[in-house]
């Protein structure tokens, strides 16, 4: 009787298992000539080779649709154990095509307007998106699942978001802490989308082996970035030299998403936004794709979508 081992990792495994270890139950159903033993986050199992071979198989498919998904229930289980294997089967046992990615407690995460839902037939089309309006638009948090589902699908192998650090001048040694702590007031909507689409323990896990990279944009200078999905949010506080030196950082098989507000420049009065130049200059690259969202892409309290019209009106006087 051969044995083998197969160590779960960036998985909770009680999530996965399942309540009393259910996810097991099933399995030793549907292989019963295989002693499956769970201890932690590793499984061993004992049984003639050929069967090990399509156990370890159809959990490998168990674990992939886990990340995907963050949830494993008994008729997915059912599906995928007793499925051809195809990728297109798997799928099947979720059906709803606009779904992005499958968030946490069952969240699903998708595009609710038509310039949302442009942001993704764009970034399907093109390798760089510019993603532009004013707050409360979904423009990040959109941004942010379509990288996510990049990095689930292995289209890239790490994702890479960053923010012009406008308020210390990018000089942020006089703030306490470490580089995170320092970081965090800027990046926090970026934490938070993340918290909707990815589980605690592989959130953490991702950080700590740099699967996924926050970082102030004066950190990209001489970077090449490549197989990677890159943000720039806040892009309306970069500078016309910030994002000349941001976008020829793209590398080979990497994905470019530049959001921001215009109407929101934090920059000192006479320094022309580097967004701003971008626009006019790129409007016509071939490969580049470029959507403007409106209050009618407001998703947060109904509140903001009369504010936004409220100072349209005084700014326009």
């Amino acid at each position: 009787m051969n044995e083998r081992i197969i160590e779960l990792t960036e998985i909770n495994p009680n999530d996965f298992f399942g309540a009393q270890d259910s996810t097991i139950t099933q399995l030793r159903t549907y292989f019963p000539k295989i002693k499956i033993v769970a201890r932690g986050n590793k499984l061993k199992i004992y049984g003639e080779s050929e069967i090990l071979d399509e156990f370890e198989k159809r959990l490998e498919m168990l674990i992939k649709y886990f990340n995907r998904y963050n949830r494993l229930d008994e008729n997915s289980i059912e599906r995928i154990l007793t499925s051809t294997g195809k990728e297109e089967e798997i799928r099947k046992t979720v059906g709803n095509s606009d779904v992005l990615v499958h968030g946490i407690n069952g969240k699903l995460i998708k595009p609710e307007t038509k310039n949302q839902r442009s942001m993704v037939s764009l970034m399907n089309e093109n390798d760089m998106l510019f993603a532009v309006g004013p707050a409360g638009t979904g423009k990040t948090y959109t941004a942010v699942a379509l990288a996510v589902r990049a990095l689930k699908e292995k289209q890239v192998k790490r994702i890479i978001l960053t923010r012009p650090a406008v308020e210390s001048g990018e000089n942020l040694g006089f703030l306490p802490g470490d580089l995170k702590e320092k970081l965090d007031p800027y990046m926090q909507p970026l934490y938070d989308a993340l918290r909707d689409m990815i589980p605690h323990e592989k959130l953490q896990a991702y950080l700590e082996n740099g699967t996924i990279q926050i970082a102030p944009l004066a950190f990209m200078r001489g970077r090449t970035l490549d197989n990677a999905f890159v943000i720039l949010d806040e892009a309306q506080n970069t500078t016309h030299s910030q994002m000349k030196m941001f976008l020829t950082r793209m590398g080979r098989h990497a994905k470019f998403i530049i959001t921001g507000d215009p109407g929101q420049i934090d920059l000192p009065r006479k320094q022309v936004s580097g967004l701003k130049e971008s626009l006019l200059a790129l409007r016509d690259i071939e490969g580049i794709g470029h959507v403007y969202l409106d209050d009618k892409d407001v998703i947060r309290h109904k509140l903001v979508k009369r504010i936004i019209s409220a100072y349209k009106s005084i700014e326009t006087e």
